[in-house]
Parts: structure tokens; C-alpha cells; sequence
């Protein structure tokens, strides 16, 4: 379990008088840190998407993407702003994204809807498992409010998986 060592201040990290223990400060800004390059990359990996979408399921798609990054986007910044609140400086640079994502690259060249929907539906995947192993440590350093967050993030990116996979398991 964390322990509180001087108060509001993390090693390397703006001080604050947030009172979650400094262990659970250190471990959760890693994590939502990790969480945030990963979410940026789907984010621009759904809108990848909604550009390039083609064939028969088209309008359905174009709109769902639409969707669905509009929801990463908002999430995104729900993460940016927790490790913002513990005393972190969030990068979320084309550069750090690209050196630290742990998402699977992103096919720029595919066009047919259900080849978007397969693609993304690995990563909304990893996405989620990510998030779930960051609830988990999270929790285990004694941040249940960083923990609670990716847990909602958790679920919204679980309901975009599933609405995913649902037009992957209708096809022949």
C-alpha cells in the first residue's frame, strides 16, 4: 500500500496539495500518462477511419467513427486532466505518441468498412485491456479515484468494442 512521505510532493513532479499518497501519485501519473499516448493513438486511428471508410456499410461507419472519436477525444482530456491534478505534466506530442504508444500501428492504406471495423477492433481491445491493468495498479497504489476514472473509461471503450465487433459478426 502507499505511504504518504512529505506532503504534496512527488519526485520530478509539480507539487500539489492533492492528498493522494505520493506512491499513488507516482504510479497513477505512469499510468494515465501510458493510458493518454495509447488513447491519442486510437483517437487518431478512429478518424483514420471515418476518412477513408468505404463499400455498402459506409454512411453507418462514417458516423459511428464520428462518434467514437469524439467520445476518445473527451475522454482523453479526462485523462490529460487527472495527471494534471496529481502533479503531472501529460505529453501528448506527435512525437511521444509515436516513441511510446503500445497500440498496434494503424493501416493507413485500408478503405473497405469491415476491414476498419476488424483493425479497430483489435485495438479497441488492447485499449481495454490496457486501461483494466492500469485500473488494477492504480487501485493497488491507492488511487481509487484515478482507478474509478479508467474504470469509466474502461466501460465506454468496452461499449465501442462491442459495437465494433457487432458488424463483424453478421458477415459471412
Amino acid at each position: 500500500m502507499a505511504t504518504k512521505t512529505e506532503a504534496g510532493k512527488v519526485p520530478g513532479k509539480i507539487p500539489t496539495r492533492n492528498d493522494t499518497p505520493n506512491n499513488g501519485k507516482a504510479v497513477s501519473i505512469g499510468v494515465l500518462q501510458a493510458c493518454l499516448v495509447d488513447m491519442a493513438d486510437l483517437t487518431n486511428s478512429t478518424k483514420q477511419a471515418h476518412w477513408n471508410v468505404k463499400g455498402s456499410h459506409f454512411y453507418g461507419l462514417h458516423k459511428m467513427f464520428e462518434e467514437f472519436y469524439t467520445i476518445l477525444n473527451e475522454q482523453t482530456d479526462e485523462i490529460a486532466e487527472r495527471a494534471v491534478q496529481l502533479g503531472g505534466i501529460p505529453d501528448g506530442t506527435t512525437e511521444t505518441i509515436g516513441a511510446t504508444k503500445r497500440i498496434e500501428r494503424y493501416d493507413n492504406k485500408l478503405l473497405d468498412g469491415l476491414e476498419h471495423c476488424a483493425a479497430l477492433a483489435d485495438r479497441y481491445a488492447q485499449m481495454a485491456k490496457e486501461l483494466r491493468e492500469g485500473i488494477d495498479q492504480t487501485d493497488e497504489a491507492g488511487d481509487a479515484d484515478t482507478s474509478d476514472l479508467l474504470t469509466q473509461v474502461s466501460r465506454e471503450v468496452d461499449k465501442m468494442l462491442w459495437m465494433i465487433e457487432a458488424h463483424l459478426q453478421g458477415k459471412d
